[in-house]
């Protein structure tokens, strides 16, 4: 197929709804945990044959609950998880994990455990905003707690084998969305397609996602890249998704991800023999990002690289409203993008609106003056 082709392959891959999978995990014999974003060691579940799966909002849903217990200007993901939890919707999971990603989820995890309790047992994981020894340390203990936690519900103990297995398997999966970012110029498909491919490893199984991901690879990989503008996304997660349609009909393509749905989550591998400390290496010695409170330096130079390596001439910073985490690196990333020839625009957002005529157009003008 020619690389020029402005015709992609859609709708090859059969992914199934969250429900779905849900109930069939259920029927036979695992349990559910939602968790929120966004790091959590997810191989420390599988062990208990739990299946994590997590909540990003859900998005285009009506809040007005949730405006009885939190502030209006709290982040719009956590304003719908605390809607999808009074509407009854959580129901289906035995468990809930909320870690305490920033002040947002923070208050969240405080609501769940003091305030609006559920009926599940709910868990808070404290990440360390560090890269040293002692963070590694730090999250070992707090993975280990909610292990001992987990025994103690389950009335399992899966061993150091059983957990090791799991966060190989996990590894693999997160080695195949490297595999699939890292070759998106040669897949002929669609941003909206190529995302909800690799974002449903949000809930399915790692064995799979794997399997998704390879036949995926297979449909669509082609010999010569897309011959399309490269840009890049940075954000918390790509809601709305209609924005990555607004990319591609402007003759865009989404070359290189820093979304924490994502491209925040490469995981490097990780060894030894303890599974605690392996699943803490993992997630402290991931890409820098915002929620860790890495140095602006790091940040920018992170997204320097990502353009470097795709050829990408513009970033788009897709924020949601309100978060103050993200906010605060923009004016320094901007700048520090700009002086290197790169272009950047912020587009706010509310996962739960449609979007808007104004950002549709601001987002095709900005990729119109991309070379």
């Amino acid at each position: 197929m020619a690389a020029h082709s402005m015709v992609y392959l859609k709708g090859m891959i059969n992914l199934k709804k969250r429900s779905e999978i849900i109930k069939k995990f259920k029927a036979e014999g695992g349990q559910i945990a939602a968790i929120a974003p966004y790091h959590y060691p997810k191989a420390l579940f599988r062990a208990f044959n739990i299946l994590p799966v997590e909540l990003w909002g859900p998005p285009k849903l009506n809040t007005l609950e949730s405006k009885s217990h939190i502030q209006t200007y709290i982040c719009s993901v956590v304003h719908s998880i605390l809607t999808f939890h009074l509407k009854g919707n959580l129901s289906v999971c035995d468990y809930i994990l909320i870690p305490h990603t920033c002040d947002s989820l923070q208050g969240l995890g405080s609501i769940f455990l003091d305030f609006i309790k559920p009926e599940q047992k709910a868990f808070t994981l404290y990440i360390p905003r560090g890269r040293r020894q002692v963070d590694i340390d730090f999250l070992s203990k707090e993975i280990e707690k909610i292990y001992n936690e987990l025994q103690k519900a389950t009335g399992t103990t899966p061993d150091k084998n059983e957990l090791n297995h799991h966060i190989e398997t996990e590894e693999q999966a997160v080695s195949m969305v490297k595999k699939l970012i890292k070759n998106r110029a040669y897949l002929n498909t669609d941003d909206y397609t190529f995302y909800k491919t690799i974002r449903s490893k949000e809930y399915l199984p790692a064995e799979d996602f794997i399997e998704i991901a390879e036949e995926f690879y297979k449909t669509y990989k082609i010999d010569t890249p897309l011959n399309k503008k490269p840009v890049i996304l940075s954000g918390l997660l790509p809601e709305p998704m209609e924005i990555l349609n607004v990319i591609n009909e402007k003759d865009g393509l989404v070359a290189g991800d820093d979304f924490a749905t994502t491209g925040r989550r490469l995981y490097p591998k990780s060894e030894g023999q303890n599974p605690f400390v392996r699943m803490a290496k993992s997630i402290v010695h991931s890409p820098p990002d915002s929620s860790r409170g890495d140095s602006v330096e790091a940040r920018l130079n992170h997204l320097i690289h990502i353009t470097e390596k795709t050829g990408a001439k513009g970033v788009i910073f897709f924020i949601v409203k309100f978060c103050e985490m993200e906010y605060f690196y923009l004016p320094h990333l901007r700048k520090g993008l700009s002086e290197k020839g790169i272009k950047s625009i912020v587009i706010d957002t509310d996962i739960n609106d449609e979007l808007s005529q104004q950002t549709i157009t601001r987002i095709e003008v900005f990729m119109e003056t991309l070379k």
